[in-house]
């Protein structure tokens, strides 16, 4: 039975510098994204989720251990986070989600005062997330590794931005300044990819 695997980061270490530092890098997506990883694949083992996607097992998720949730959604969570930022990114979003978050939000800087709220104030670990919502955008939390594609997610919907507020995350160079992690945060955000995926939502 073929395991899941981790993702290969789609730029080097260090080319989110200097908002996000290469020492996080390493330890976020080599140590701490590979141990999902691990955890997973043992976590389904044997189960009827072998084989499934995993967003197949995310439909029927609270059926199984917490594990399968838990390490399942680290896995998950992580590959859209490291794609959904790039080098030399940022800036304002435009195209079809440009005219999304304006005709949602009223402005660019509403939305992204709105979702630095949303990572600011999750208490403990999780994340922030932009989803589609029946083609409307919405922005949520979700604590520790759930997402609105689970069965147990308060709001699902299709995930079209996400903000890791875990601690490993920012810790290294931010040490408890999370505030300070999200303002730099949006210089690497790749609204191309992000773009990309509200069209594949639609």
């Amino acid at each position: 039975m073929s395991k899941f695997e981790l993702m290969p980061l789609p730029y080097a270490h260090d080319a989110l510098e200097p908002f996000i530092d290469k020492a996080t890098m390493e330890f976020h997506h080599d140590k701490h994204h590979a141990t999902y990883v691990a955890n997973f694949n043992k976590a389904i083992e044997g189960t009827d989720a072998e084989g499934k996607t995993i967003e197949d097992i995310f439909a029927t998720v609270s059926k199984y251990p917490a594990g399968v949730k838990n390490n399942g959604g680290g896995v998950w969570n992580h590959n859209m986070f490291w794609s959904i930022m790039a080098p030399n990114a940022g800036g304002t979003p435009t195209g079809e989600i440009g005219k999304a978050i304006i005709e949602n939000f009223g402005s660019v800087e509403e939305f992204k005062k709105k979702f630095s709220e949303a990572g600011l104030t999750r208490f403990g670990s999780g994340w922030a997330w932009l989803i589609s919502n029946g083609g409307k955008l919405e922005i949520i939390s979700t604590a520790n590794q759930d997402n609105p594609l689970m069965d147990i997610s308060e709001k699902k919907g299709t995930p079209l931005l996400v903000l890791d507020v875990w601690e490993h995350s920012y810790y290294l160079k931010y040490q408890n300044r999370r505030a300070e992690y999200i303002e730099n945060w949006w210089n690497v955000v790749n609204w191309t990819e992000v773009e990309r995926r509200y069209l594949s939502s639609k």
